[in-house]
Order: structure tokens, then sequence, then C-alpha cells
């Protein structure tokens, strides 16, 4: 069994928290470089950007059930108007002939 530690290319975990956080040399001057790296703030964006990823087909289904919701509406306003119209037509002519046959009756 080998128990070495893992390299660049084949590491032992991908999960960074399991990770053995970086350190700087010996050789380098202390302060000559950035302070050591921290994988809480890295994890956390991390974390923050995987939940955005996943919530993007849930906004974007919302969006879609949003239009077709307005798309329906439009639909039901322009059914509504057509109806409207033809009742209207309907009464127009009901009252045309009320009026031809209160006029044939007057007649004689």
């Amino acid at each position: 069994m080998n128990t070495a530690a893992g390299t660049i290319d084949r590491p032992l975990t991908h999960d960074p928290q399991k990770q053995a956080p970086m350190t700087s040399s010996a050789s380098e001057p202390m302060g000559s470089a950035t302070p050591d790296v921290t994988t809480l703030g890295a994890h956390a964006s991390r974390q923050n950007r995987t939940r955005e990823m996943q919530l993007i087909p849930e906004a974007l289904a919302r969006a879609h059930m949003h239009e077709r919701l307005r798309q329906a509406d439009e639909q039901r306003t322009g059914t509504r108007l057509i109806v409207a119209r033809r009742m209207q037509r309907r009464a127009e002519r009901a009252s045309l002939r009320a009026r031809r046959a209160l006029a044939m009756a007057v007649m004689q």
C-alpha cells in the first residue's frame, strides 16, 4: 500500500477543506509575499457561486412561468374583447328586429 503524499496532478483529495493549507517556504523572507492562503474565504465564495449556479434554472423557470401567465392573460383579454363585440352585434340585430316589429305594428 502506497502512503506517499499526493502530487499536484494527483491530489489525495479534491476537497479543499481536507487539503493541507499552503504555507510560505523557509527560504522566502517574511513579508515578501502574500500572507498564507486560507481556504475559508475561497470555500465560502465557491459555495455562494455554486448556490447561485443551482438557482439559475429555478430563476429561468420562474421567468418562463411569468411570461406564460402574461401571455395567457393577454389571450383571455383578447377573447373577452371578441366575445363582447359578438354580443354587441347580436344586441344591435335584436334591437333592429324589435324596431322593425314596432314599425310594422304601428303601420297596421
